[in-house]
C-alpha cells in the first residue's frame, strides 16, 4: 500500500491570521493526504527543520505580509544546502 501524501503547511513571520492555513489543511486532509501544521510565526529555518523532520513531499506556506519575495528564496536556499550538505 502506497503511502500518502506528506505535506507541511507553515504560517511564516510575524502575523497571527492562520484561518487560510487551516482551511488548506483540513482540505488537504480530506483528499486523503498526511497534513502536518507547524503553527504560527515560523521562521524559514523552522520550516525547513521540520519538512526534513518529518520528511514531507511538499511544503505549503501561508504569507499574509508580503515577504513572499524574501521567504520562499530563503526556505528554497535552505532545502538546497540541506540537499548538498
Amino acid at each position: 500500500m502506497l503511502r500518502p501524501i506528506r505535506v507541511l503547511i507553515a504560517k511564516v513571520g510575524l502575523d497571527g491570521h492562520d484561518r487560510g492555513a487551516k482551511v488548506i489543511a483540513s482540505f488537504l486532509r480530506d483528499a486523503g493526504m498526511e497534513v502536518i501544521y507547524t503553527g504560527l510565526r515560523q521562521t524559514p529555518e523552522m520550516v525547513v527543520n521540520a519538512a526534513i523532520q518529518e520528511d514531507v513531499d511538499a511544503i505549503g506556506v501561508s504569507i499574509l505580509s508580503g515577504a513572499h519575495m524574501t521567504v520562499f528564496p530563503r526556505i528554497l536556499a535552505l532545502l538546497k544546502e540541506q540537499k548538498n550538505g
